[in-house]
């Protein structure tokens, strides 16, 4: 094992997927000798040079349109959009192109594309800058939706993602790209729609992802306070998602909070919370309940940011609520 930063093994796994195959390239935004917005893609553009590793103008567009064509043809493109708030002006191309051609053309046509894209608050960078927009396209069929909280998570997950013959979004949290974990020597490709089964507990499930992992880790030692045993469930895959794994932590605790950063109506918790109260009614001894962000912009101000954004203490009240 090895001890590296989240945002170093997201690098690593880049550049070792365009060792083992030169159909791999990126393209972004100041991706090239600046090494990315966040550093992530520092060092790659000095060893693959700028063909493999392109400096694209501010056209989220034409960036995502360009790689959708690269993949269409063969190739295997990573395209970064510096935050996951721009994918606005990709919609067109990832929406109705990326996530239907292998429908529309009878299955005859792979689409073996990467967008890679930081989500979510912490930084104060405002309303523009921080937003989880993840649910958008986990909601789009043709589509593959990932958000890793660990290093070794973001390695293996984007290995599979840059392997994988459909069109993914690989959403990374701003707030973890300096976090340290461990990760092998020989990280291996992580499948695409395995949970991770972060903590075994007894009392309550809380099922979250990305950031809001070690939020719900926080969790834990407050809750052991109170004498509640928490387990913990980090989904990683957001589309396809893994019920399985949710579903037997349900009939273990009987108790689900669902716990995420992103808005909490209408996101990924809704989705979890109504097919578990569907196929797991019957291991349910408490209604679900959700945590995530209030129906508003993210703050600018840290102080309103720190109040917006789900924490352990919010959490700790929904854990409280499923055992009354």
């Amino acid at each position: 094992m090895e001890t590296i930063r989240f945002g170093q093994a997201i690098g690593k796994a880049l550049g070792d997927a365009m060792r083992a195959d030169p159909r791999v390239f990126l393209l972004g935004e100041d991706i090239g000798a600046a090494g990315g917005p966040f550093g992530v893609t520092r060092g790659l553009h000095k060893e693959f040079g700028a063909a493999r590793v392109r400096d694209f103008p501010i056209s989220e567009a034409a960036l995502v349109g360009t790689a959708l064509g690269a993949a269409l043809c063969g190739w295997k493109p990573v395209a970064e959009i510096m935050f996951m708030d721009f994918c606005t002006l990709a919609m067109d191309n990832l929406v109705n192109q990326a996530a239907k051609a292998h429908f529309m053309f009878g299955g005859q046509s792979a689409v073996p594309l990467v967008v890679r894209t930081p989500h979510g608050g912490g930084l104060n960078a405002g309303a523009q800058h921080s937003q989880c927009l993840e649910a958008w396209f986990a909601h789009v069929p043709g589509l593959t939706v990932l958000c890793p909280a660990t290093p070794a998570d973001a390695y293996g997950l984007l290995r599979s993602a840059i392997a994988s013959p459909n069109p993914v979004v690989f959403v990374e949290n701003k707030s973890l790209y300096a976090r340290k974990g461990g990760i092998e020597a020989d990280p291996q490709p992580i499948p695409i729609g395995e949970a991770r089964l972060v903590r075994e507990g007894t009392d309550v499930t809380v099922v979250t992802y990305g950031a809001s992992v070690y939020a719900a880790e926080a969790a834990v030692r407050k809750a052991a306070e109170e004498g509640i045993d928490l387990e913990i469930v980090d989904l990683r895959s957001l589309q396809p998602w893994d019920e399985k794994t949710v579903l037997a932590s349900l009939a273990k605790t009987h108790r689900l909070v669902i716990f995420h950063e992103a808005v909490e109506a209408f996101g990924i918790g809704a989705e979890i919370a109504a097919r578990m109260a569907d196929v797991g009614f019957d291991e349910l001894d408490a209604p679900i309940v959700r945590v995530g962000a209030p129906f508003m912009p993210v703050p600018y101000s840290p102080a309103l940011e720190r109040e917006y954004l789900p924490n352990e203490d919010k959490l700790m009240a929904a854990v409280r609520r499923v055992l009354l």
